[in-house]
């Protein structure tokens, strides 16, 4: 058995000092400390961050510009501020983009109360109507097909979360990014419905999808 060595280092984080791995990923470190970061497309297991939201900006001592949390590990020392005026700017200018092209119904949404857009609202101090940005929606077709979920693609905020599980984690392969710009979407090999898409209806991709896009037919 080889034995893998790891050190503790010491960091600070909003004035609270915590302990972390050395080379540990700085948002997992913060979250693991009950200290919350914004954040929709960070996935524990992926080996490579996706840093695709760009919600998860902090400020770091010696650093002269925000940095996002995902993609930077942790060294002995570091003190960082997730409550800066310029990290909070980024996100919520990220967010603000974000909620641009979202649909906000959350009145008729089974994820309401359980959607990480309503967290990151609440956090930023962003209403989820914002007219910062002009809104402009797909009306995308919603698919029904599957006998276990419903996918609506104009809830999807490409966190990708959904295409790691199903690629990478299960191996199916089913689900994948398709088009570019504006068109960009989670969708099937030739945009065919889920059910006949090869899919094994196991559910996986709906219990990571922070928002509602995927939902279980039994909650609705």
């Amino acid at each position: 058995m080889v034995l893998v060595k790891t050190k503790s280092v010491s960091l600070t984080i909003n004035g609270k000092e915590i302990r972390a791995i050395e080379g540990e990923n700085l948002l997992w470190a913060a979250l693991d400390n009950g200290i919350y970061i914004p954040n929709l497309c960070a996935i524990r297991e992926r080996s490579e961050p996706f840093a695709s939201c760009r919600l998860c900006f902090v400020e770091i001592k010696g650093r002269t510009k925000p940095v996002t949390a995902c993609t930077v590990p942790v060294e002995e020392g570091m003190v960082v501020n997730t409550k800066g005026s310029k990290a909070l700017n980024l996100a919520r200018t990220s967010f603000e983009l974000l909620l641009s092209s979202l649909p906000v119904d959350c009145a008729h949404c089974p994820k309401s109360g359980r959607c990480e857009v309503q967290k990151i609202a609440k956090y930023l101090g962003v209403k989820l109507n914002t007219k910062r940005f002009t809104k402009i929606l797909r009306d995308l077709p919603v698919d029904s097909s599957s006998p276990v979920f419903i996918y609506d693609p104009n809830k999807c905020v490409l966190c990708g979360k959904c295409v790691w599980v199903c690629q990478e984690k299960l191996g199916l392969g089913v689900i994948d990014f398709g088009y570019r710009g504006f068109r960009r979407m989670v969708t099937t090999f030739g945009n065919v419905p889920i059910a006949e898409s090869g899919c094994q209806d196991c559910g996986e991709c709906v219990k990571v999808c922070p928002v509602g896009a995927l939902v279980f037919k039994e909650a609705n």
